[in-house]
């Protein structure tokens, strides 16, 4: 902003340059004193004026004592005759044109000034940089040296396999010879593939931080233009420029932008971004060699990266970043508790292990939650409990102690939740209840959490069938207790039908079908795999697939309404607890499910703790929060 600033004054400042020069060709100033009209007359009656020049309109003359003097004539044709009755000495002049400078900047200042102002906008599209509005193919990459990059890999946690990998591009960097005595060579490229928030840029700047080679830096959206072939301009001239700084390390984030199936969609493939990707396989592996030239590309979606972009040759290696396990949670919650000041009794350890599925991103997110929450309370130290809070609010959400609730309305909350808690204690391979909640948080009036005992990366048949039963357990409560049916169980349903259809379909758990997928091509017609929708199956089998989900949830349905009826004290007296309390913990409803009563809750603010319990597993096997609300 400071630059359009200086740039709009430059050009000011030549045009007022340009006017005044100009100008003085075609003014001059003038010594003479003014005199008016009818003075003029009086004084060439009474012969006191020797000598007049009459120029257009303005007449300057020389009185009979010497003085000059000027003055502005209106048009009077009787002028010359008293002027020659009183004896005065008549010059004319004919009206001064304008200089021919004057004329050419006229004439050409109005497209100067249109040009100027192209030029400086197209200057700030292209972030001012070298060659202006003409450099449209130049690389957008950003080189880094060692002083702008303070990231190492000691502050790279949780990926103890990916950091292993790219340590020794590293290695080959510094020391090639140790490699290529052996006859290996330094791979093309490295694709780091992952979830969002694992740690692939962090990862790539702490391979800038350590390797002490320039590092150019891009994004894949930088190479899209609206012109045609300029993002493969842009990738020659990066490549170029790397060459002559070899060795040195190209980082390509989010590839996926760029590096698309090639002939996807249905207008054709001869698009801007396709000829992007083909200049950079060109580049990457083509006749021209890029010895010494490393490329690193991160990307979430490998699954729709053109084939040709992943061969050995072009991207060697595949690097999985995946989400950390419960030591790689601890490692990573020990990297950032180091910015803050902890408390004695905050273990990164139990964190860990209440923190299943989390990201790097998501715990770098829950210590500064924590942090923010002991700020809140105008605490020196971060203690466990403002860690408690911060976990809470990440997976369940933020309280909305504001939300008034009917009365009638919260006892049925109460009853639905009770429902999904007794019925997950009572199954034996459901993951243990952590907490219950009747406080609303997000969109849910109430929660149900539960957290795994380990860490698991596939789940069997009877755990399937039995988180089916507790999905059911908060409206069968709700049946039983409260004698009528709300909207609070439609994201239960929703998941235990999908369950179930999934059993069925997808992972062969049907006795009665067999190990076979039945479905339809689902290809996305964006990647061009598939543009109509083709049946793979009949309308009997579907009939009977449909038959099969039917009873599997009718069976898992009388399941669980068996188990709360069976054990109706132990829903009222949860139900009670949390209408009193309004959250209980894994303690509290122990103590409920013995038979004996409930402890009261933990003060807050004491640096309290539940005894979290998790690990780290896949989609369908998450850590489980069962909401009751949804209309």
């Amino acid at each position: 902003m400071n630059n359009m600033f200086k740039n709009i004054a430059i050009w000011l400042v030549v045009a007022l340059v340009l006017m005044t020069l100009f100008n003085q060709f075609n003014t001059r100033q003038s010594t003479q004193a003014q005199m008016d009209y009818s003075q003029f007359l009086d004084q060439v009656k009474q012969g006191q004026v020797a000598k007049v020049v009459i120029e257009n309109h303005v007449i300057k003359g020389v009185r009979t004592d010497g003085r000059r003097f000027s003055t502005y004539a209106p048009t009077d044709p009787w002028m010359v005759s008293d002027l020659l009755k009183g004896g005065v000495a008549i010059e004319a002049k004919p009206e001064e044109e304008p200089s021919f400078l004057m004329n050419i900047f006229i004439s050409w200042f109005p497209m100067l000034l249109l040009i100027g102002v192209w030029v400086f906008f197209m200057r700030q599209m292209q972030g001012g940089g070298k060659g202006g509005a003409f450099s449209f193919g130049k690389s957008k990459a950003r080189m880094l040296d060692e002083s702008a990059n303070q990231v190492t890999f000691a502050d790279v946690a949780g990926c103890d396999e990916a950091k292993e990998e790219v340590a020794e591009l590293v290695d080959f960097l510094r020391e090639p010879a140790k490699f290529q005595k052996l006859g290996g060579r330094v791979p093309r490229g490295v694709l780091m593939a992952g979830s969002p928030g694992t740690g692939k840029t962090l990862l790539a700047k702490a391979i800038a931080g350590e390797a002490k080679v320039p590092f150019f830096s891009i994004s894949g959206s930088d190479f899209v233009e609206m012109f045609v072939g300029v993002g493969a301009a842009r990738v020659r001239d990066m490549f170029d420029q790397a060459k002559k700084h070899a060795p040195c390390i190209i980082f390509i984030d989010e590839i996926d932008a760029v590096g698309r199936q090639r002939g996807a969609g249905m207008g054709g493939g001869n698009d801007e971004r396709e000829q992007t990707l083909n200049q950079l396989l060109v580049e990457m592996d083509g006749f021209e060699g890029t010895a010494g030239v490393i490329v690193i590309a991160a990307t979430n979606r490998p699954d729709v990266l053109d084939p040709a972009l992943l061969r050995p040759g072009r991207f060697d290696r595949q690097v999985v970043v995946p989400l950390p396990d419960i030591r790689g949670r601890e490692q990573i919650l020990l990297v950032h508790m180091r910015k803050i000041p902890s408390a004695p009794d905050v273990r990164a350890d139990i964190l860990a292990r209440g923190t299943p599925g989390f990201s790097g991103a998501d715990l770098a997110n829950l210590v500064n939650e924590a942090a923010l929450f002991a700020a809140r309370s105008n605490k020196r130290l971060v203690d466990m409990d403002d860690f408690e809070r911060a976990k809470d609010k990440i997976m369940m959400g933020a309280e909305r102690k504001t939300m008034v609730m009917p009365e009638e309305e919260r006892r049925n909350t109460a009853y639905h939740e009770s429902g999904h808690a007794v019925v997950a204690w009572l199954l034996d391979k459901t993951d243990p209840v952590h907490k219950v909640t009747i406080i609303p948080r997000g969109r849910a009036l109430g929660l149900t959490m539960q957290l795994p005992t380990e860490d698991r990366y596939s789940m069997d048949r009877a755990q399937l069938l039995q988180n089916i039963s507790v999905l059911f357990g908060g409206r069968i409560a709700e049946e039983i207790f409260m004698n009528h049916m709300t909207t609070g169980a439609s994201n239960d349903f929703e998941r235990a039908t999908e369950m179930a259809r999934r059993m069925v379909t997808q992972w062969g758990m049907s006795p009665a079908l067999g190990p076979m997928v039945y479905g339809e091509n689902e290809g996305e017609i964006f990647l061009g795999r598939s543009v109509t929708t083709h049946k793979s199956v009949s309308e009997a089998t579907m009939q009977k697939v449909d038959g099969e989900i039917r009873r599997i949830i009718d069976e898992q349905y009388a399941l669980a309404r068996k188990l709360i009826e069976d054990h109706r004290d132990r829903v009222e007296v949860m139900a009670h607890a949390l209408l009193e309390w309004e959250t209980i913990d894994s303690d509290q409803i122990r103590d409920i499910m013995e038979g004996n009563q409930p402890r009261p809750p933990k003060p807050v603010g004491g640096g309290s703790q539940a005894t979290p319990t998790g690990g780290n597993t896949p989609p369908g096997a998450a850590s489980t929060i069962t909401p009751a609300a949804g209309v």
